[in-house]
């Protein structure tokens, strides 16, 4: 059992995240004991890391909550891990094409001559 404070540094988080989680429902508030100190389980823990994890992967709180909600029913997290794959390819396929235009950008700037003027802040300014 571990106080927030604790939990914060094992996991290196801030107390306001998991005060934030708590208010989300992602997890349970400890009662709070006689002698004043909220006490955090091993389960408390694992589930806060659980959430840690699934945010590092890019998933939404929303989506962790489902996750959370889903449990086991592998079917029914498939089903959620492969929306959340389309949204990331869509995601890798609109930055694709945002780096072929600021390469194409920088091209120009590097191949301008007239260095009074730049192909970068007049293609911002003239769509």
């Amino acid at each position: 059992m571990k106080t927030i404070g604790a939990v914060a540094k094992y996991l290196n988080i801030n107390t306001e995240t998991i005060r934030f989680y708590q208010r989300e429902g992602l997890i349970q508030q400890p009662q709070k004991p006689a002698s004043g100190y909220r006490q955090y389980s091993p389960s408390d823990i694992n589930r806060l890391q659980f959430i840690l994890n699934a945010k590092s992967l890019g998933f939404t709180l929303k989506e962790i909550k489902s996750l959370l909600t889903l449990s086991q029913n592998c079917d029914d997290i498939e089903s959620l891990s492969r929306s959340k794959l389309a949204v990331i390819q869509h995601k890798i396929q609109q930055l694709k094409k945002l780096e072929s235009v600021i390469q194409e950008l920088t091209r120009s700037c590097q191949s301008n001559t007239d260095k009074t003027r730049c192909p970068i802040i007049e293609s911002l300014t003239n769509p």
